[in-house]
């Protein structure tokens, strides 16, 4: 079982690499599943530009970032997105990663960890990208975390200091790899009939 977490910020300041640092030696300790960080400033797809669209396009992309986005998205077998808000939505980085792709995202679960500066905590982001995923026929979980007051709730080295998110994190991974397993093993049926 493999998981990407997509960190959907690339700004220099961005606070969701404070998430990541938080996120990642948690999810170690699931022993059954390969975790892996895809950070979007790996992946520095241009505005989605193709002649095409992703579905009409059945994964054939000109673009070479577009090609090794696609194949290690294929890899995967569900998602965790840490989204910041920006403007009551997620960010642009990340909405245009979706947009690239479709048939790689297919029947595959996503969870969501959103952050933000404020009380909103990132639930609107979350709610956009519900929305998003949804026509891209993956399944979002209903369990999320939103994280306040990021800056006050996780320090630069991902030190959580107040909050139970850890506890929550737990019953997130749970019906994440439910999910992944169950529809894993649809996907796999389907292919073999």
């Amino acid at each position: 079982m493999k998981i990407g977490v997509i960190l959907g910020s690339i700004r220099d300041i961005r606070r969701g690499g404070r998430v990541a640092k938080w996120l990642m030696p948690q999810l170690s300790k699931f022993k059954a599943v390969e975790i892996e960080l895809l950070d979007l400033k790996d992946y520095p797809l241009p505005f989605f530009n193709e002649s095409n669209s992703p579905e009409g396009l059945k994964g054939e992309y000109t673009n070479t970032v577009a090609k090794k986005w696609s194949a290690k998205i294929a890899s995967m077998d569900g998602f965790i997105f840490i989204t910041p808000e920006y403007n009551h939505g997620t960010s642009a980085v990340l909405k245009n990663a979706l947009d690239w792709l479709y048939y790689e995202w297919v029947r595959k679960p996503v969870a969501f960890i959103s952050y933000s500066p404020n009380a909103a905590g990132g639930v609107r982001a979350v709610e956009q990208l519900r929305q998003n995923v949804i026509e891209l026929q993956m399944a979002p979980l209903r369990e999320a975390i939103h994280i306040t007051y990021v800056l006050d709730t996780l320090d630069e080295q991902g030190n959580l200091l107040k909050g139970h998110f850890d506890e929550r994190l737990v019953k997130l991974m749970e019906e994440l790899l439910w999910w992944a397993n169950a529809l894993k093993t649809a996907r796999n049926e389907a292919l073999n009939t």
